[in-house]
């Protein structure tokens, strides 16, 4: 039966079936931010692949490791630059309570001065992903080797930020709209910075 609370802000599909699977990655929501977010009751048509990918997100960046502060610099960068507000707003917001509000906020506008050399190497990088592969050169990876990354480093980021672009595409193709929570969640300078993309939800449609 489908969930009669959870009708998506702006999804273009109907409501989908709830599974135990799907369940399970609700409940995961309500315990980390405390509510449903839209895009889990998008990926409820599918919630073994939505889990497989997330899984493969953590694999990849899990040999390093990637600090939460390192993902949120390359999440924020490729979404930006995408265009796709909401990962820019959650991410953006998780990037905030790890390393400030200001930060956050820069790295959506792409100003980077608040990084390190390291983490500006990493946004661009990201941004590159994002915006253009085919154009990345032979230097651009040196520019990462420069900054003190090893090739395993480059891989992972890289196949990360890749795994980033097909979930934002997905969720932005079928109209998932950033959870209404998040105007109160997300700083007001992340919020002030994501002028682009889905508009955040109306409390009425996060259900």
């Amino acid at each position: 039966m489908t969930d009669d609370t959870s009708t998506p802000a702006g999804q273009f599909l109907a409501v989908a079936e709830v599974s135990d699977a799907a369940r399970a990655i609700f409940d995961e929501d309500l315990a980390e931010v405390g509510f449903v977010m839209n895009a889990s009751r998008l990926w409820a048509y599918q919630p073994e692949a939505s889990n497989n990918l997330f899984s493969l997100m953590s694999q990849v960046t899990s040999g390093r490791p990637f600090t939460a502060r390192e993902r949120g610099i390359l999440v924020t960068a490729c979404a930006s630059t995408l265009g796709d507000s909401y990962c820019s707003l959650a991410w953006g917001t998780k990037l905030a309570s790890e390393a400030g509000a200001e930060l956050a906020a820069g790295v959506l506008r792409g100003e980077d001065s608040a990084l390190t050399e390291p983490e500006r190497a990493m946004a661009a990088w990201a941004r590159l992903i994002a915006r253009s592969p085919n154009s990345a050169t032979a230097q651009d990876v040196q520019n990462l080797r420069d900054a003190g990354f090893c090739d395993a480093d480059i891989f992972a980021m890289t196949v990360f930020v890749g795994l980033r672009v097909a979930l934002s595409t997905v969720n932005d193709a079928l109209g998932a709209h950033p959870d209404a929570e998040y105007r109160l969640a997300a700083p007001s300078a992340v919020l002030a910075s994501v002028t682009y993309g889905r508009p955040v939800g109306s409390a009425a449609a996060a259900g």
